[in-house]
């Protein structure tokens, strides 16, 4: 026979509320059925636990078994509630990958919206080119990711847009084109040296694919292509959220023909089962950038 855990918490009743009695009452049970359990432990123990001359007053043994009785349920209890809090998304850890613009301008309101809401859980958050934030997520390296709708793996990734960047030219402020301010038409551009970068693939399925194919230069790094530009050397494209919000010497001016956006959004591997920790930022994705976007 194995030992019950109803009869340790049994027994640990009647040592802490004096006697069978009051310790029926505490479990709502009747003083036979308490005495039953008790009993039933013994027997698995092979050692009375209680004085037969008085039944509040533990043996030698039962002294022995106390603390250890305590002390295993104590780490039950703890147990269960780190179980039942990690099933509510209260503990344990969520990994993410993300663009280095949804990084720094998106996802800092949903963290700090997330780590109050769940201060217990640990978050890991990896920056990465949008091939790199795809591949980290189809190799298990993290949990979700976030990045633009381009050249997903339909079959494996579940994709949920989020919100909408429009396409725009970054040049310095002195710059002949910075004085169209309210949008510039991309056969503008091809008397300017163009710096392709990363982003630049958004522009392979229109006519503006030319500016990439004739660039003079090529730089992936977002805080190296930002150097390079205000070295005045030349123009390129990047989406708005990819523009710092504190820049000085550079504007960037939207694309109006074509006019290009690319969908931002959050993507999970299809058909497998996320942690409650990372079903709880996905959740707090969806509304705080839906509701930015809208």
């Amino acid at each position: 026979m194995q030992i019950k855990l109803q009869q340790l918490n049994h027994f640990v009743m009647v040592v802490e509320e004096g006697g069978f009695r009051a310790a029926s009452h505490r479990a709502n049970r009747s003083q036979a059925a308490l005495s039953t359990s008790i009993k039933e432990l013994e027997r698995i123990l092979g050692q009375p636990l209680f004085e037969s001359g008085n039944k509040s007053t533990l043996t030698p043994f039962g002294e022995i078994c106390l603390p250890k009785v305590h002390k295993f349920l104590n780490v039950y209890k703890a147990l269960d509630n780190d179980l039942r809090a990690a099933a509510a998304g209260q503990q344990g850890r969520v990994r993410i990958a993300s663009v280095p613009s949804v990084a720094a301008k998106l996802i800092p309101s949903v963290l700090g919206a997330f780590c109050e809401k769940y201060p217990q859980v640990e978050v890991s958050l990896i920056d990465d080119n949008a091939a790199g934030v795809e591949a980290r997520l189809l190799s298990g390296e993290v949990d979700l990711a976030l990045g633009n709708s381009s050249n997903l793996e339909q079959d494996t990734i579940d994709f949920t847009p989020l919100i909408s960047d429009q396409i725009g030219v970054v040049c310095l402020k002195d710059n002949p084109i910075a004085s169209q301010p309210n949008g510039i038409e991309w056969q503008t551009l091809l008397k300017q040296p163009f710096i392709r970068n990363g982003t630049c693939t958004l522009l392979d399925a229109t006519p503006a694919r030319a500016l990439s194919e004739q660039a003079l230069y090529s730089v992936e790094n977002i805080t190296s292509l930002f150097s390079v530009l205000e070295l005045g050397i030349g123009v390129t494209t990047l989406p708005k959220l990819a523009f710092p919000t504190n820049e000085t010497r550079l504007v960037w001016i939207p694309l109006i023909d074509p006019p290009l956006e690319r969908q931002i959004g959050i993507f999970r591997l299809a058909e497998r089962t996320i942690s409650p920790q990372a079903q709880a930022f996905y959740d707090l994705c969806v509304e705080y950038l839906n509701y930015q976007d809208s």
